[in-house]
Protein backbone atom coordinates (compact mmCIF):
# COMPACT_ATOMS: atom_id res chain seq x y z
CA UNK A 1 0.00 0.00 0.00
CA UNK A 2 1.21 3.78 -0.91
CA UNK A 3 2.43 5.80 1.48
CA UNK A 4 1.68 9.38 2.08
CA UNK A 5 4.72 11.52 1.16
CA UNK A 6 6.65 12.26 4.41
CA UNK A 7 4.42 10.55 6.64
CA UNK A 8 5.30 7.06 6.27
CA UNK A 9 1.22 6.84 6.13
CA UNK A 10 -0.82 4.26 4.18
CA UNK A 11 -2.84 6.38 1.51
CA UNK A 12 -4.93 3.46 0.05
CA UNK A 13 -4.49 4.78 -2.99
CA UNK A 14 -2.62 1.43 -4.60
CA UNK A 15 -5.76 -0.89 -2.80
CA UNK A 16 -8.81 1.85 -4.39
CA UNK A 17 -6.92 1.67 -7.63
CA UNK A 18 -6.42 5.68 -8.05
CA UNK A 19 -2.69 5.52 -8.90
CA UNK A 20 -3.75 3.15 -11.56
CA UNK A 21 -6.18 5.85 -12.41
CA UNK A 22 -3.78 8.31 -12.46
CA UNK A 23 -1.43 6.86 -14.75
CA UNK A 24 -3.47 6.38 -17.64
CA UNK A 25 -4.99 9.88 -17.61
CA UNK A 26 -1.39 10.57 -17.15
CA UNK A 27 -0.18 8.76 -19.94
CA UNK A 28 -3.38 9.79 -22.28
CA UNK A 29 -2.55 13.49 -21.69
CA UNK A 30 0.77 13.17 -23.05
CA UNK A 31 -0.41 11.44 -26.08
CA UNK A 32 -3.20 14.21 -26.58
CA UNK A 33 -0.12 16.36 -25.71
CA UNK A 34 2.49 14.68 -28.44
CA UNK A 35 -0.90 14.87 -30.92
CA UNK A 36 -1.55 18.03 -30.82
CA UNK A 37 2.49 19.35 -31.05
CA UNK A 38 2.85 17.42 -34.07
CA UNK A 39 -0.24 18.88 -35.87
CA UNK A 40 1.39 22.30 -34.94
CA UNK A 41 -1.81 23.38 -32.78
CA UNK A 42 -1.44 25.52 -29.70
CA UNK A 43 -3.89 23.97 -26.84
CA UNK A 44 -5.72 27.25 -27.74
CA UNK A 45 -5.52 26.21 -31.23
CA UNK A 46 -6.97 22.64 -30.75
CA UNK A 47 -10.04 24.03 -27.74
CA UNK A 48 -11.33 26.16 -30.34
CA UNK A 49 -11.78 23.73 -33.34
CA UNK A 50 -13.25 20.96 -30.55
CA UNK A 51 -14.77 23.88 -28.62
CA UNK A 52 -13.16 23.45 -25.71
CA UNK A 53 -11.56 26.01 -23.66
CA UNK A 54 -7.64 26.59 -23.20
CA UNK A 55 -7.60 25.41 -19.36
CA UNK A 56 -9.42 22.43 -20.44
CA UNK A 57 -7.11 20.91 -22.90
CA UNK A 58 -4.16 22.09 -20.67
CA UNK A 59 -5.65 20.70 -17.42
CA UNK A 60 -6.38 17.27 -19.67
CA UNK A 61 -2.72 17.09 -20.57
CA UNK A 62 -0.95 17.07 -17.17
CA UNK A 63 -3.74 14.94 -15.91
CA UNK A 64 -5.78 17.52 -13.69
CA UNK A 65 -8.94 16.60 -15.60
CA UNK A 66 -10.21 13.60 -16.48
CA UNK A 67 -9.73 12.72 -20.51
CA UNK A 68 -13.55 12.80 -21.35
CA UNK A 69 -14.60 10.20 -23.71
CA UNK A 70 -15.92 12.45 -26.28
CA UNK A 71 -13.09 14.52 -26.22
CA UNK A 72 -10.64 11.47 -26.83
CA UNK A 73 -13.32 10.55 -29.68
CA UNK A 74 -12.69 14.35 -31.23
CA UNK A 75 -9.21 14.85 -30.67
CA UNK A 76 -8.53 10.88 -32.19
CA UNK A 77 -10.67 11.94 -35.19
CA UNK A 78 -9.33 15.77 -35.57
CA UNK A 79 -5.26 14.89 -35.02
CA UNK A 80 -5.82 11.46 -37.11
CA UNK A 81 -4.84 9.23 -34.34
CA UNK A 82 -5.81 5.99 -35.89
CA UNK A 83 -7.85 5.10 -33.04
CA UNK A 84 -5.00 5.27 -30.16
CA UNK A 85 -7.00 7.68 -28.03
CA UNK A 86 -10.75 6.78 -28.77
CA UNK A 87 -10.21 3.24 -27.78
CA UNK A 88 -9.09 4.25 -24.69
CA UNK A 89 -12.86 5.68 -23.72
CA UNK A 90 -14.26 2.50 -22.48
CA UNK A 91 -11.41 2.62 -20.21
CA UNK A 92 -11.69 6.00 -18.89
CA UNK A 93 -15.67 5.69 -18.01
CA UNK A 94 -14.70 2.70 -15.67
CA UNK A 95 -12.05 4.88 -14.73
CA UNK A 96 -13.91 7.91 -13.77
CA UNK A 97 -16.11 5.79 -10.79
CA UNK A 98 -12.97 4.48 -9.43
CA UNK A 99 -11.37 8.07 -8.85
CA UNK A 100 -13.99 9.24 -7.01
CA UNK A 101 -12.72 7.55 -3.72
CA UNK A 102 -10.17 10.90 -4.01
CA UNK A 103 -12.37 12.76 -2.18
CA UNK A 104 -11.98 13.25 1.23
CA UNK A 105 -13.98 10.55 3.25
CA UNK A 106 -16.07 13.16 4.78
CA UNK A 107 -17.48 14.58 1.22
CA UNK A 108 -17.66 11.40 -0.86
CA UNK A 109 -21.82 10.85 0.28
CA UNK A 110 -22.40 14.14 -1.36
CA UNK A 111 -20.31 13.37 -4.13
CA UNK A 112 -22.10 10.76 -5.11
CA UNK A 113 -25.73 11.98 -5.10
CA UNK A 114 -24.25 15.30 -6.88
CA UNK A 115 -23.00 13.16 -10.03
CA UNK A 116 -26.39 11.86 -10.85
CA UNK A 117 -28.35 15.10 -9.71
CA UNK A 118 -31.34 16.32 -11.66
CA UNK A 119 -31.43 19.88 -9.70
CA UNK A 120 -28.73 21.92 -7.83
CA UNK A 121 -28.86 24.67 -5.56
CA UNK A 122 -25.69 26.39 -4.30
CA UNK A 123 -25.98 29.52 -1.81
CA UNK A 124 -22.15 30.56 -1.38
CA UNK A 125 -21.31 32.73 1.28
CA UNK A 126 -17.59 32.46 1.82
CA UNK A 127 -16.27 30.89 -1.36
CA UNK A 128 -16.68 30.55 -5.03
CA UNK A 129 -18.96 27.15 -5.15
CA UNK A 130 -16.28 24.51 -5.91
CA UNK A 131 -18.24 23.59 -8.68
CA UNK A 132 -17.18 26.41 -10.52
CA UNK A 133 -13.66 27.01 -9.92
CA UNK A 134 -11.00 27.35 -12.05
CA UNK A 135 -7.69 24.87 -11.35
CA UNK A 136 -5.86 28.21 -10.42
CA UNK A 137 -8.46 29.56 -8.40
CA UNK A 138 -8.20 25.59 -7.19
CA UNK A 139 -5.06 25.54 -6.27
CA UNK A 140 -4.72 28.65 -4.22
CA UNK A 141 -7.74 27.06 -1.80
CA UNK A 142 -6.22 23.98 -1.41
CA UNK A 143 -2.29 25.30 -1.30
CA UNK A 144 -2.96 27.58 1.28
CA UNK A 145 -5.36 25.52 3.78
CA UNK A 146 -4.48 25.44 6.78
CA UNK A 147 -2.74 22.67 8.33
CA UNK A 148 -0.87 22.67 5.24
CA UNK A 149 -1.69 19.27 3.20
CA UNK A 150 1.27 17.63 1.05
CA UNK A 151 1.56 18.23 -2.88
CA UNK A 152 0.25 15.21 -3.85
CA UNK A 153 -2.91 15.41 -1.56
CA UNK A 154 -3.34 19.15 -3.11
CA UNK A 155 -3.28 17.48 -6.74
CA UNK A 156 -5.83 14.90 -6.09
CA UNK A 157 -8.23 17.20 -4.39
CA UNK A 158 -7.69 19.67 -7.33
CA UNK A 159 -8.45 17.08 -9.79
CA UNK A 160 -11.38 15.75 -7.99
CA UNK A 161 -12.53 19.20 -8.18
CA UNK A 162 -12.06 19.63 -11.64
CA UNK A 163 -13.89 16.52 -12.30
CA UNK A 164 -17.03 17.44 -11.16
CA UNK A 165 -17.69 19.27 -13.43
CA UNK A 166 -18.47 17.07 -15.74
CA UNK A 167 -22.11 17.20 -14.95
CA UNK A 168 -22.05 20.05 -16.99
CA UNK A 169 -21.21 18.27 -19.63
CA UNK A 170 -23.64 15.38 -19.25
CA UNK A 171 -26.98 15.18 -21.65
CA UNK A 172 -29.89 16.42 -19.99
CA UNK A 173 -27.52 18.50 -17.76
CA UNK A 174 -28.76 19.26 -14.22
CA UNK A 175 -30.44 22.42 -13.70
CA UNK A 176 -28.26 24.35 -11.19
CA UNK A 177 -28.38 28.04 -9.40
CA UNK A 178 -25.46 29.70 -7.91
CA UNK A 179 -26.32 32.15 -5.57
CA UNK A 180 -23.14 33.89 -4.43
CA UNK A 181 -22.53 37.06 -1.97
CA UNK A 182 -20.56 40.17 -3.88
CA UNK A 183 -17.86 39.63 -1.57
CA UNK A 184 -16.98 36.92 -2.30
CA UNK A 185 -16.60 38.14 -5.82
CA UNK A 186 -14.56 41.10 -4.23
CA UNK A 187 -11.73 38.47 -2.40
CA UNK A 188 -8.94 38.73 -5.21
CA UNK A 189 -7.92 35.04 -3.72
CA UNK A 190 -4.64 33.82 -5.83
CA UNK A 191 -4.42 37.84 -6.86
CA UNK A 192 -5.74 39.64 -9.81
CA UNK A 193 -3.97 37.27 -12.39
CA UNK A 194 -5.58 34.32 -10.86
CA UNK A 195 -8.97 35.67 -9.68
CA UNK A 196 -9.77 37.45 -13.58
CA UNK A 197 -9.67 34.18 -14.93
CA UNK A 198 -11.91 33.06 -11.77
CA UNK A 199 -14.25 35.77 -12.64
CA UNK A 200 -14.43 35.18 -16.65
CA UNK A 201 -15.24 31.09 -15.79
CA UNK A 202 -17.86 32.09 -13.59
CA UNK A 203 -19.38 34.55 -16.73
CA UNK A 204 -19.00 31.39 -18.76
CA UNK A 205 -20.57 28.96 -16.62
CA UNK A 206 -23.43 31.58 -16.07
CA UNK A 207 -24.19 31.69 -20.07
CA UNK A 208 -25.02 28.39 -19.96
CA UNK A 209 -28.84 27.39 -20.71
CA UNK A 210 -28.32 25.15 -17.71
CA UNK A 211 -27.37 27.38 -15.22
CA UNK A 212 -28.52 30.49 -13.54
CA UNK A 213 -26.14 32.20 -11.44
CA UNK A 214 -27.16 34.99 -9.17
CA UNK A 215 -25.54 37.80 -7.17
CA UNK A 216 -26.17 38.97 -3.63
CA UNK A 217 -25.34 42.51 -3.23
CA UNK A 218 -23.09 43.40 -0.41
CA UNK A 219 -25.39 46.51 0.26
CA UNK A 220 -28.80 44.95 0.82
CA UNK A 221 -29.90 46.35 4.02
CA UNK A 222 -31.63 42.64 4.99
CA UNK A 223 -30.84 39.06 5.02
CA UNK A 224 -32.55 35.39 5.01
CA UNK A 225 -29.99 33.31 5.79
CA UNK A 226 -27.05 34.84 7.88
CA UNK A 227 -26.30 31.17 9.38
CA UNK A 228 -24.01 29.92 6.71
CA UNK A 229 -23.32 28.30 2.85
CA UNK A 230 -25.61 25.46 1.93
CA UNK A 231 -26.37 23.38 -0.92
CA UNK A 232 -29.89 21.83 -1.98
CA UNK A 233 -29.31 19.10 -4.13
CA UNK A 234 -31.97 16.38 -6.32
CA UNK A 235 -30.40 13.22 -6.95
CA UNK A 236 -32.47 11.11 -9.80
CA UNK A 237 -35.91 9.71 -8.70
CA UNK A 238 -34.77 10.53 -4.80
CA UNK A 239 -36.35 13.45 -2.61
CA UNK A 240 -34.20 16.68 -2.54
CA UNK A 241 -31.98 16.53 0.45
CA UNK A 242 -29.57 19.82 1.48
CA UNK A 243 -25.85 19.94 2.39
CA UNK A 244 -24.34 21.88 4.59
CA UNK A 245 -20.54 22.48 5.76
CA UNK A 246 -18.57 24.21 7.68
CA UNK A 247 -14.45 23.80 8.95
CA UNK A 248 -14.53 20.61 7.29
CA UNK A 249 -17.52 19.19 9.31
CA UNK A 250 -20.67 18.01 6.58
CA UNK A 251 -23.97 17.03 6.90
CA UNK A 252 -26.48 15.46 4.98
CA UNK A 253 -29.81 16.89 5.81
CA UNK A 254 -32.82 14.51 4.48
CA UNK A 255 -35.36 15.51 6.87
CA UNK A 256 -37.97 16.73 4.90
CA UNK A 257 -38.92 19.51 7.22
CA UNK A 258 -35.72 20.77 7.59
CA UNK A 259 -35.04 20.72 3.60
CA UNK A 260 -38.50 22.40 3.14
CA UNK A 261 -36.97 25.19 5.74
CA UNK A 262 -33.55 25.57 3.85
CA UNK A 263 -35.13 25.45 0.50
CA UNK A 264 -37.54 28.36 1.30
CA UNK A 265 -34.79 30.19 2.91
CA UNK A 266 -33.00 29.94 -0.56
CA UNK A 267 -35.85 31.42 -2.74
CA UNK A 268 -35.79 34.19 -0.13
CA UNK A 269 -32.06 34.49 -1.23
CA UNK A 270 -32.65 34.64 -4.84
CA UNK A 271 -35.36 36.77 -4.33
CA UNK A 272 -33.18 39.63 -2.34
CA UNK A 273 -30.06 39.11 -5.52
CA UNK A 274 -29.61 40.94 -8.60
CA UNK A 275 -31.46 38.93 -11.51
CA UNK A 276 -28.97 36.34 -13.74
CA UNK A 277 -28.27 39.34 -16.65
CA UNK A 278 -27.69 41.84 -13.82
CA UNK A 279 -25.48 39.75 -11.91
CA UNK A 280 -23.50 38.99 -15.68
CA UNK A 281 -23.13 42.37 -15.95
CA UNK A 282 -21.91 43.42 -12.23
CA UNK A 283 -19.08 40.50 -12.62
CA UNK A 284 -18.24 42.19 -16.08
CA UNK A 285 -17.57 45.30 -14.67
CA UNK A 286 -15.90 43.78 -12.09
CA UNK A 287 -12.94 42.51 -14.57
CA UNK A 288 -13.08 46.05 -16.10
CA UNK A 289 -12.39 47.55 -12.81
CA UNK A 290 -9.01 45.35 -10.93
Amino acid sequence: MAAQPGTGVPTGDEADGTDEVADLFRALGRQIKVARERAGLSQKQLGDRLGYGEETISSVERARRTPQPELLVAVDQLLDCGGLLASAAEDVERAKTRRRVRHPEWFRNYARLEAEAVELHDYSSLAIPGLLQTEAHALVVFGTRQPLLDEATVEQRVAARLDRQQIFDRWPPPFTTFTIEESVLRRPLGGWDVHRKQLEALLKFGRLRSVELQVLPTERKEHPSLGGPFILLTPKGKPQVAYLEVQHVSRLVTDPDEVRILSARYGSIRAQALTPEESLTLIEKMLGDP
